[in-house]
C-alpha cells in the first residue's frame, strides 16, 4: 500500500475508535457540562484536556516552523503562550471564589449588560470559527497540495468524522476522547524525536543553543506572547469552558499543571523544525523534515496532526454549541433541562461554515495573529475585574483592540510607530501599544467621572 492508503487508514480508523470510545450523553449536563450523576471531571481529566485541546495541528506546524525559521529562540518563543493556562488560572478562580462567578458570560451580564455580552460572544465565536479551518487545512495538507480533489476530501472526511463523535457526547467525550489524544501525542512525540535526536548524535545542546537572542530573530515574538497570555486566554471557550467545570481548587491545580505540560511539549515539538534547518529545508517543517526520513516518520507525523487536531475540534464544536445553547440564551433554565439537540445542530452548522474558508484559500497564520491582536482588550476587563468600572470601559477598551488587530491584518500600521525591527517588530509595536491605550481608556471612564 502507499502512503496515501495507510494516512486514509489513520484517519478513518483512529477516528472510528474514537466514536465507539466516545460516551453518549442524554443530558444538558452530560454534554455541556461533562458532569453525569453529579461527577465532575477530575484533575488529570482536566489536565489532559487543557494541554491537547491547546495543541493545535497548527500550532504544533507553527512551533516547527519558527524552529526552522529561528531556531530553538523560536520555538521557544511560542512556547510562552503557554503561559496563558496560568493568567488564567489564578484570574478564573480568583473570579469564582471571590467574585461567585460562575461563568465568564454571567461576570459580564452582570458587570456590563447585554450588550457586552454578544460583543464578547461575537469575538470568540470568530475564533472557533477560525478553529476549525485553520486545523483541517493542516490534516489536508499532508494528503494532497492545497486546491487538489485529494485535498479537499481528506478535509471534509476528517471534518466529518470528528464531528461524528463530538455529536455522540459533547463536552463528556471531548474530555474523555482528549485523554486518549493526549497520552497518544505524547508517545508520538516520544518517537519522532527518537528519530530526529540520534541523526544529530542526540546532541541536545546544539538544539538548545541553535538560533540567536535578538529582537529581529525571535525575540520580538516572545514579546509578543508576553504581552497577549494576559488577553489571549480569555477569548478561547476552549479553555475558559475548563475552569467552571471542577471544583476550584481542582480548576486551579489543573490549569498550573498544564502550563509546564504544555510549554514542554511544543517546544520539544520545535525541535522538529530545528532539526530542518541544520539540514537547510526551506517549507512546510514537519512535511519537510518527515521527507527526508521516509514513510514512517511521515505517517508519524501525519498521525500526530491527526490527534491533535481531532483534540481541537472536537474541543471546538463542544464550546460552539454551548455558547449557542447556554451563554447566548436569555432563558435562565436550569442546564439540565436544556435542549440537546440544539447543541448537536449548533456543532453541525459551525462545522459547515468552518469549512468554507477551505474552498478561498485562507492563510493557516492568519488565526492565530490577527485574533491574538484584536483581543488585547480584553486584557483590562480580565485582569482589573475587581475594579468597579462604568459600562462604556469594556466597549472602549474592546473596540480599540478591534481596531488595532485590523490595522495591523490591513498592513496600514505605519512603520514610523514601530518600537523594533525585524520579523514580528511591527506586531510587537502594535501590542505594546495598542495594550497601554486599552487600559488607558478601560480606566478613564472611571476617572473622569470623579472629577
Amino acid at each position: 500500500m502507499d502512503i496515501t492508503t495507510w494516512q486514509w487508514i489513520l484517519v478513518i480508523g483512529f477516528s472510528l475508535i474514537l466514536f465507539l470510545l466516545a460516551p453518549y450523553s442524554k443530558t444538558g449536563k452530560e454534554f455541556f457540562k461533562a458532569t453525569k450523576k453529579d461527577k465532575r471531571p477530575g484533575f488529570w481529566m482536566l489536565c489532559s484536556s487543557l494541554v491537547i485541546s491547546w495543541i493545535f495541528a497548527k500550532s504544533i506546524t507553527n512551533a516547527a516552523n519558527l524552529g526552522m525559521a529561528f531556531g530553538f529562540v523560536g520555538g521557544f518563543a511560542y512556547a510562552t503562550y503557554y503561559l496563558s493556562f496560568l493568567v488564567a488560572g489564578f484570574v478564573l478562580y480568583k473570579m469564582r471564589v471571590n467574585g461567585g462567578i460562575k461563568s465568564i458570560h454571567e461576570f459580564l451580564q452582570n458587570k456590563f449588560g447585554r450588550g457586552a455580552v454578544i460583543l464578547f460572544s461575537v469575538l470568540i465565536a470568530f475564533r472557533l470559527f477560525n478553529e476549525i479551518w485553520s486545523n483541517t487545512m493542516v490534516i489536508g495538507s499532508y494528503f494532497g497540495d492545497a486546491g487538489s480533489s485529494s485535498y479537499y476530501w481528506a478535509i471534509i472526511a476528517f471534518t466529518l468524522l470528528t464531528l461524528a463523535y463530538s455529536l455522540k457526547g459533547g463536552l463528556r467525550s471531548s474530555l474523555m476522547t482528549d485523554m486518549i489524544q493526549m497520552a497518544l501525542f505524547g508517545v508520538l512525540l516520544f518517537f519522532i524525536l527518537a528519530q530526529i535526536l540520534p541523526a544529530e548524535n542526540m546532541d541536545v545542546v546544539k538544539f538548545v543553543e541553535s538560533g540567536e537572542w535578538k529582537m529581529a530573530a525571535g525575540l520580538n515574538l516572545f514579546f509578543v506572547a508576553l504581552i497577549q497570555v494576559f488577553s489571549y486566554p480569555f477569548h478561547d471557550p476552549v479553555l475558559t469552558d475548563r475552569a467552571f467545570l471542577s471544583d476550584p481548587k481542582t480548576t486551579l491545580k489543573s490549569f498550573i499543571w498544564a502550563t509546564p505540560i504544555g510549554f514542554i511539549c511544543i517546544l520539544l515539538f520545535s525541535f522538529v523544525g530545528i532539526f530542518g534547518q541544520f539540514q537547510g529545508l526551506s517549507g512546510q517543517a514537519p512535511v519537510e523534515v518527515a521527507k527526508l526520513f521516509g514513510v514512517g516518520m511521515m505517517l508519524m507525523i501525519n498521525f500526530i496532526m491527526i490527534t491533535s487536531a481531532a483534540s481541537t475540534l472536537d474541543s471546538t464544536f463542544a464550546s460552539f454549541s454551548k455558547l449557542v445553547t447556554i451563554d447566548l440564551s436569555k432563558n435562565k433554565t436550569l442546564i439540565k433541562n436544556v435542549s440537546v439537540s440544539k447543541g448537536r445542530l449548533a456543532m453541525a452548522g459551525l462545522a459547515l461554515l468552518g469549512t468554507i474558508p477551505v474552498f478561498m484559500g485562507a492563510e493557516i497564520l492568519s488565526a492565530t495573529t490577527v485574533s491574538g491582536t484584536m483581543v488585547i482588550g480584553l486584557a483590562p476587563v480580565f485582569i482589573l475585574w475587581k475594579i468597579d468600572v462604568p459600562t462604556p470601559s469594556f466597549y472602549l477598551s474592546v473596540i480599540l483592540g478591534i481596531i488595532f488587530g485590523v490595522i495591523l491584518s490591513l498592513g496600514l500600521w505605519p512603520e514610523i510607530l514601530n518600537l523594533s525591527s525585524g520579523k514580528y517588530g511591527d506586531l510587537l509595536s502594535v501590542n505594546i501599544i495598542g495594550t497601554i491605550l486599552c487600559f488607558t481608556l478601560y480606566l478613564s471612564p472611571k476617572f473622569l467621572a470623579k472629577r
